[in-house]
């Protein structure tokens, strides 16, 4: 499995890594990944992720502390690389070829690099290389969004809605498989960015 950026985080790997054996984990940031290797070394400094690996545990119906420290140890075995990615270069991991996956992961990513819809498109018919026929693309990330803040900064987000995106799936050559939009509760205490919602899509690359 490949997640495309990943960030410092990995709240969307702790399910995966039940599924997936080898996991390659990239972001275009460097300090994301250094951040990433903190935590796979078991760096003191690291972000303690416990609560959010108990959250999933529960969720799975295992939520002893054996149950959670066997889970972080399970995703620290299976992720075998952490890459650099440009999700705007046609290969993003060049000048590194990665093999076809099974799947590939994205969340709250694309709509950064992204500034159009056009561009939005051309990434996703990128992935198609990265992606082994039949194998599986899922992304998760914001609605209708222009602007999300980290701390103090500002960054801009690609406005899409739910036309737009399957529109872009379609034309990039995918089956989409299922589609689920949420829309953000009106009384969301989110002032850390204007999305109005949600979206998950799992697609597939035709055979």
């Amino acid at each position: 499995m490949l997640d495309f950026g990943t960030g410092p985080t990995i709240y969307q790997l702790l399910s995966a890594c039940e599924v997936f054996d080898n996991i390659i984990v990239s972001d275009f940031l460097e300090k994301n990944r250094a951040e990433f290797q903190r935590w796979l070394k078991k760096d003191p400094d690291a972000f303690d992720w416990t609560h959010i690996i108990k959250s999933v545990c529960e969720l799975e119906g295992k939520s002893s502390r054996e149950d959670c420290e066997k889970k972080a140890e399970k995703l620290r075995s299976k992720v075998k690389e952490v890459l650099k990615c440009d999700a705007l270069k046609r290969n993003p991991y060049d000048p590194v070829v990665v093999p076809p996956v099974d799947c590939l992961l994205s969340c709250l990513c694309l709509e950064v690099p992204c500034k159009d819809i056009q561009s939005f498109c051309d990434v996703l018919k990128n992935f198609q290389d990265l992606i082994k026929p039949g194998g599986h693309l899922l992304l998760l990330s914001a609605l209708r969004e222009t602007f999300y803040h980290i701390g103090t900064k500002q960054f801009s987000s690609l406005y899409i809605n739910e036309e737009e995106l399957e529109m872009a799936f379609k034309e990039a050559g995918y089956q989409i498989k299922k589609a689920v939009y949420k829309q953000r509760p009106d009384n969301a205490a989110m002032d850390f960015t204007d999305c109005q919602g949600f979206y998950f899509i799992h697609a597939c690359k035709p055979k």
